[in-house]
């Protein structure tokens, strides 16, 4: 869902501002997620095609990385999705995939489609993957050596905050990643789910000769921030979540939430209760039970609720400044509301996007994949975030919790007003960026793909006619 979700508003925004016909293939869904996804799209010129689910039990371990299973499954995909597109009755003039998707480019040759990427994290993310796919040497130094890798014309890649892939040289993994960045190297154009004010400088690494063109050859557009739109606040669903909200002061709630994948273990979820407790801030907490640990004999060790994993007594002491909610909550409306003041995420981009668009401050505590360099940029070179020291995977303690909440929700505090000023001009720079009316960086950049699209639309059209 992490990449469906920017996948989708971007074939959104190319039927509603191009006027470009889209068909989204979605490898191994159902048919309810197919139709929960299309309730939100346009009806006209858009289409959700489910392909098939693939068993690649057979080509992978069950202790082989999820990007690795991702991408063995992309490549089995192959044949449904080759089958599919020849099937259409009005031949498609181009193919937009995600990174898991680029083993499928020699299916765009093969049927004349131009071929694109679409990266749904950042622009850093995607210098630092084809870079290091053509430099395997350096980031074999960098991760043996633990030393800074230096991606031409962008800031440094810290070993605490690489890509989890590279962790783990001479795993299949990183055999399997380096080939995605050989493969992104190919395509015809990279969209990027970012805007020329939240990286320019990376973006122009990325389109300069003497840094990154020789490597990334494809022009790059920029084309975020691309994130689900904020439903109405004021539904006839009713939300204990949204209710709640509607009884704090503006800005006064940190929002807490690791996302759909993203669990801590229970002595961390501890620490995390006691910091929330001791800042004196209101709170939601979206909260996921511990991994199983050896010993715990329950089967689940969430199965009895958030009480039988959080501090004896959390519960009560805080009822009446924070509200606890088990395993989901509704994200995009609790960001967009006017009671939250902070999120406290795992900085997946999404959720970076949601909160950067409504205006909210982050408290960043990367988990997995690239949610490093997203804390990394958000912390440091954007400064609209704050992140736990480095402990080498230990556990972030309440102390240290306790702080960095106050600094973000502190708005009397220096450092808190100038986190709120700079992600409120963030905020403002995204919007200009995707105004079709001011003709924005973002959507001019779309624009330019619509345009190539149309002439080899052209070109495929005069060809037929030809034969």
């Amino acid at each position: 869902m992490g990449h469906l979700i920017p996948v989708l508003e971007l074939g959104k925004r190319l039927v509603t501002h191009h006027d470009i016909a889209v068909t989204i293939f979605v490898v191994a869904t159902d048919a309810a997620t197919t139709k929960s996804l299309l309730k939100s799209c346009p009806t006209a010129n858009f289409s959700i095609v489910p392909l098939p689910a693939v068993d690649v039990s057979h080509h992978v371990d069950p202790s082989d990385h999820i990007v690795t299973k991702l991408l063995v499954m992309m490549r089995h995909s192959i044949p449904s999705l080759r089958s599919a597109i020849s099937a259409m009755a009005d031949p498609p003039t181009a193919l937009i995939v995600d990174i898991f998707g680029t083993s499928t480019f020699p299916v765009a040759d093969e049927l004349g489609m131009l071929k694109y990427a679409f990266d749904t994290t950042t622009a850093w993310f995607l210098a630092t993957t084809v870079y290091g796919s053509s430099a395997e040497d350096e980031v074999a130094r960098h991760v043996n050596s633990r030393t800074p890798l230096v991606v031409p014309g962008c800031k440094p890649v810290r070993f605490e905050d690489t890509l989890d892939a590279y962790e783990a040289m001479g795993d299949r993994v990183f055999d399997e990643f380096q080939r995605v960045g050989v493969e992104l190297a190919t395509a015809d154009g990279i969209l990027v789910n970012t805007w020329e004010e939240m990286e320019g400088k990376t973006l122009e690494a990325l389109r300069n000769r003497k840094a990154l063109k020789d490597v990334v050859r494809a022009p790059v557009y920029p084309v975020g921030p691309l994130v689900r739109p904020s439903p109405p606040l004021k539904t006839n669903e009713p939300n204990d979540v949204v209710e709640w909200l509607d009884g704090q002061p503006d800005r006064s709630v940190i929002y807490v939430s690791f996302g759909s994948g993203g669990t801590l273990p229970r002595a961390q979820l501890a620490e995390l209760a006691w910091g929330l407790e001791l800042s004196g801030q209101r709170f939601v907490w979206v909260v996921r039970p511990p991994p199983v640990e050896d010993g715990d004999v329950s089967e689940e060790s969430g199965s009895q609720g958030p009480h039988r994993y959080l501090p004896e007594g959390f519960l009560s002491r805080t009822h009446d400044r924070g509200l606890v909610v088990p395993m989901w909550a509704p994200q995009a409306e609790i960001l967009a509301h006017p009671a939250v003041g902070g999120f406290l995420s795992h900085c997946g981009w999404n959720s970076t996007l949601e909160s950067l668009t409504n205006g909210v401050p982050m408290v960043v505590w990367p988990l997995y994949a690239e949610q490093k360099l997203n804390a990394a940029l958000l912390a440091e070179e954007l400064q609209v975030a704050v992140r736990p020291g480095y402990n080498n995977g230990g556990v972030v303690k309440r102390e240290e919790i306790e702080e960095m909440v106050r600094r973000v929700m502190v708005a009397k505090e220096e450092e808190g007003k100038a986190m709120r000023e700079r992600v409120m001009e963030l905020k403002e720079s995204g919007e200009r960026a995707l105004s079709r009316k001011l003709k924005g960086s973002s959507y001019s950049a779309l624009a330019q793909v619509a345009r190539e699209l149309e002439l080899n639309h052209q070109r495929v059209v005069a060809k037929a006619r030809g034969a």
